[in-house]
C-alpha cells in the first residue's frame, strides 16, 4: 500500500431502501441494502497532497489538500458547493479532525449507479473516497458507522445538502441492514440477509425520468410536518411519541397544523412498525429450510412492501409534487405496474407482487418485486412509456453484497 507505483482497486455500491420511507429524520427505523450497481476506481497514491479524480462525462476533480505554504487547505469553499470537490475536501477535513492521516491520490472512476436514480450515487461516491483515504493512508479499520458519518458530514457541511445517515450506512455495509435511529448519532445497525432470488423473485427499479430540481421545498416539508406534530406535544421528533397519543388529539392537530401533518405522522408510526415486521420476516427466512417456506415468508414480506407503498402514496404523499401536479411519473409508473400485475395474472399465482415509491419521492424511481421470469415482459411493457433503459433490472443479488 505504500508503493506509489501500485494501482489499487476500490469500489462502493449504491443502495436501495427496502422500508422506512422518510422515517430516519424523526429518529425512526429503516431497512436498506447495498446493490450490485457500483462505482469503481483504479487508484494510485501521490506524494503531492493533491487528489485527482477522473470520470468520463464529468468534470475533472482536483483538490489540493495543502496550500502553497504547506498549510492545510481543508476549509469549506463556497464555490465548491454541490461538487465532488466539496465532498473530497470535506472527507479529508473530517479525517484530519479525527486524527487520521490523509494524502494525495489519483483515481479513474466508472459508475453504473445512475445519478438521480434514487440509488444514492452521492453516498456511494462518499464511501468510495473514505475507503481510499483509509486504505492508502490509514489502517483500514474504519467501521461502517464511522465511514457513514464522515461521508454525511462532508455532504452536510461542504456539499451543503442536508441528509441523514441511512444512505451512507447502506452503501458502506456488506449486506442488508436494519437501522434504528433512536439515537441519531449512534444508530443501532443489524446485518440481515436479503436475497429475493431465494424465494423466486427479482428486484428492479424503474426510473421515471422526473427531475429532482426544485423539489427542495417538497422534501423539506415532510420532516417539517412530522416535527411540527412532535412540537405540538412539546417533543422534538415523532419517535418521542406514540400513535395512540397523536390520534387522541387528532382534532386539535388538524385545527392547528392541518390534515397533511397528521397523515404524515400516522405514516411515520405505521412505517416504523412495518420495518420491525419486515426485519423479523427476513430473519425467519435465514433459518427456513425449504423453498416453500421461504416463498411463504417472502409473500408476507411483500404484502408489507405494498402497505408501505400505499402509505407513502396516501399518507406521506410523496409520489408527486403538489407544485407540479401535471407531472406524476411515479404515480404513473405505480399505476402501470399494478396493471401489469393484473394483466399477467401474477396476482392469481401463489406469489405476491409488490411495488412502492423508492427513496425520497416526488420524482424519480419506483421499486418493483417480480417473480423470476417476468422481467423481460415487464421491461418491454414499461419502457414503451418511460423509454429504453428505464427499468434497471436485478439490482439486488447475493453477489452484489
Amino acid at each position: 500500500m505504500n508503493n506509489s507505483d501500485c494501482i489499487h482497486e476500490f469500489s462502493a455500491p449504491g443502495r436501495t431502501e427496502l422500508a422506512g420511507n422518510h422515517t430516519d429524520h424523526n429518529n425512526g427505523k429503516v431497512l436498506a441494502a447495498p446493490i450490485q450497481l457500483r462505482i469503481t476506481a483504479q487508484v494510485q497514491k501521490k506524494d503531492d497532497n493533491t487528489v485527482q479524480i477522473y470520470s468520463a462525462g464529468f468534470p475533472d476533480v482536483i483538490v489540493k489538500l495543502k496550500d502553497d505554504k504547506r498549510n492545510d487547505n481543508l476549509h469549506p469553499k463556497p464555490e465548491e458547493t454541490g461538487t465532488t470537490n466539496a465532498l473530497v475536501r470535506g472527507i479529508a477535513a473530517e479525517f484530519k479532525k479525527r486524527g487520521y492521516p490523509i494524502g494525495g491520490f489519483s483515481a479513474n472512476t466508472e459508475s453504473n449507479v445512475l445519478p438521480g436514480s434514487g440509488l444514492s450515487s452521492s453516498a456511494a461516491l462518499e464511501v468510495l473516497i473514505v475507503r481510499i483515504f483509509d486504505s492508502l493512508y490509514g489502517e483500514e479499520k474504519l467501521s461502517v458507522l464511522e465511514t457513514a458519518q464522515i461521508g454525511q458530514i462532508a455532504e452536510n457541511i461542504y456539499f451543503e445538502k442536508p441528509c441523514g445517515l441511512m444512505d451512507q450506512i447502506a452503501c458502506a455495509s456488506k449486506g442488508a441492514v436494519s437501522i434504528d435511529f433512536v439515537n441519531n448519532k449512534n444508530p443501532i445497525i443489524k446485518q440481515i440477509k436479503f436475497d429475493p432470488s431465494a424465494a423466486g423473485y427479482t428486484l428492479c427499479i424503474v426510473n421515471t425520468g422526473g427531475s429532482h430540481a426544485d423539489l427542495t421545498a417538497d422534501y423539506a416539508s415532510i420532516p417539517a410536518d412530522m416535527k411540527a406534530v412532535a412540537a405540538f406535544f412539546g417533543k422534538s421528533v415523532l419517535r418521542e411519541l406514540d400513535k395512540e397519543t397523536v390520534l387522541s388529539h387528532a382534532a386539535e392537530i388538524r385545527k392547528a397544523l392541518g390534515d397533511r401533518a397528521l397523515l404524515r405522522a400516522i405514516h411515520f408510526f405505521d412505517e416504523n412498525e412495518r420495518v420491525d415486521k419486515m426485519t423479523s420476516i427476513l430473519l425467519e427466512m435465514e433459518s427456513a429450510v425449504t423453498v416453500a417456506e421461504k416463498e411463504k415468508l417472502f409473500n408476507c414480506y411483500l404484502e408489507l412492501v405494498n402497505e408501505s407503498g400505499d402509505s407513502s402514496w396516501k399518507l406521506l404523499q410523496n409520489v408527486y409534487s403538489p407544485h407540479s401536479p401535471e407531472q406524476q411519473g411515479i404515480s404513473t409508473a405505480l399505476a402501470l405496474t399494478k396493471d401489469f400485475f393484473r394483466k399477467q395474472k401474477l396476482f392469481s399465482t401463489n406469489k405476491v407482487c409488490a411495488c412502492r415509491v423508492h427513496g425520497g419521492g416526488f420524482a424519480g424511481t419506483v421499486q418493483v418485486y417480480l417473480p423470476l421470469g417476468a422481467m423481460d415482459a415487464y421491461c418491454a411493457f414499461m419502457e414503451r412509456v418511460f423509454g429504453a433503459g428505464a427499468v434497471i433490472p436485478d439490482i439486488k443479488k447475493a453477489s452484489g453484497e
